[in-house]
């Protein structure tokens, strides 16, 4: 560390994630930081790039980590935003620590390796149990759904009663209404691309998060079944967003209320329509209608997204499936386009010639 003149002489340590999965025996991404006994001017004369908002955090010029300064925390509303900071210099490593969530993310590591645990955070990792640092923890209600995700990525681990009869508590207090959509689908969509994305479901059912923060998706074995599917982990976000929304009746309405992404909705909204098409009988005329409705033609890898999710739960023949896209794709619009002298009629025309197609192609077959 004393090699690198931007950080030399502080009081840096790193924390959090970097640490509990070092633990674990796991590999971890960006490292971040907490500095402690400095304050923002002194970040910025060593060449720290400042981007906090509400408290200073600051970039290194060249490894890009996040170096925070230490902070305490204090409630001052409602909700996750409802909190007042405290950087001053005299904010000690353990002050910092304790305002952190759960016992396994408040140890710190100095630069010769050293642990700082005074919460005693690694017997918790060694026990494999989610346990909140105190009773701060119930002013943020983020962190119900983070310790959720957590569950979800980490699934040896258990939540410690104790933690749990808190997050109730948060919930029959109205704090957990004071959730936003984007904090909500941030989390969502981070605990459904970790491996049992149905203990992240279990854990908010548990708590009484659902009915206020997810009040129109709809659970069912077979979706809990199928975002936790060795399939599913093959599959891109979008996917296992529509896996997860699939027994839902108003999906619309809850990508809507969600504020997902556009990629996501759509693939929610489609799945169930691909899936009927799978699970039909079919001939070339509710072929091409299928991908018409999905915009193959424009998007086939959609299309393809869409026949893999529909794969999770159902038979389907995506090799077959796979074929009458490209059957269809081939088709020179072009030159279909000129077998008819009137512009009304082209669109009709280049759709008989698609049709033509895949009735050729059954025939092959």
């Amino acid at each position: 560390m004393s090699a690198d003149p931007v950080v030399a002489g502080l009081q840096a340590y790193v924390v959090g994630g970097a640490v509990r999965d070092a633990l674990l025996g796991l590999p971890h991404g960006d490292r971040d930081w907490v500095v402690v006994g400095t304050t923002p001017e002194e970040m910025v004369r060593r060449g720290f790039i400042p981007v906090g908002g509400d408290f200073p955090v600051f970039l290194h010029p060249r490894t890009k980590e996040e170096y925070a300064l230490a902070r305490t925390e204090r409630k001052s509303g409602r909700g996750y935003k409802g909190f007042t900071f405290y950087t001053g210099v005299d904010v000690t490593l353990e002050e910092d620590l304790r305002r952190r969530d759960l016992t396994v993310n408040a140890i710190a590591q100095s630069a010769t390796g050293a642990l700082i645990d005074p919460l005693n955070g690694q017997a918790d990792v060694k026990a494999r149990v989610f346990r909140h640092v105190g009773e701060a923890f119930k002013e943020d209600p983020v962190r119900i759904l983070r310790l959720a995700r957590f569950t979800a990525r980490f699934v040896d681990f258990t939540v410690a009663p104790e933690t749990m009869a808190l997050c109730r508590a948060m919930v029959a207090e109205g704090e957990v209404d004071a959730l936003v959509p984007e904090r909500v689908w941030q989390e969502l969509s981070r605990g459904l691309m970790c491996s049992q994305p149905s203990r992240m479901v279990q854990v908010l059912d548990e708590a009484g998060v659902l009915p206020r923060a997810l009040p129109q998706w709809q659970s069912s074995e077979r979706v809990l079944t199928a975002v936790d599917s060795p399939m599913s982990q093959t599959l891109a976000l979008d996917a296992r967003y529509a896996l997860f929304c699939l027994s839902t009746e108003d999906r619309v309405g809850l990508s809507r209320q969600l504020r997902a992404p556009g990629d996501c909705a759509d693939m929610a909204r489609l799945l169930p329509v691909v899936l009927e098409a799978c699970q039909s009988q079919q001939n070339a005329e509710s072929v091409l209608s299928l991908f018409e409705v999905c915009d193959a033609l424009r998007k086939p890898d959609r299309l393809r997204a869409l026949l893999r999710a529909a794969a999770v739960v159902a038979v389907v023949n995506i090799e077959q499936w796979e074929q009458r896209l490209l059957c269809v794709l081939g088709v020179d619009a072009g030159k279909a386009a000129q077998q008819t002298n009137h512009p009304s009629e082209i669109k009709a025309a280049v759709r008989q010639a698609r049709l033509s197609a895949l009735l050729s192609a059954s025939l092959r077959t």
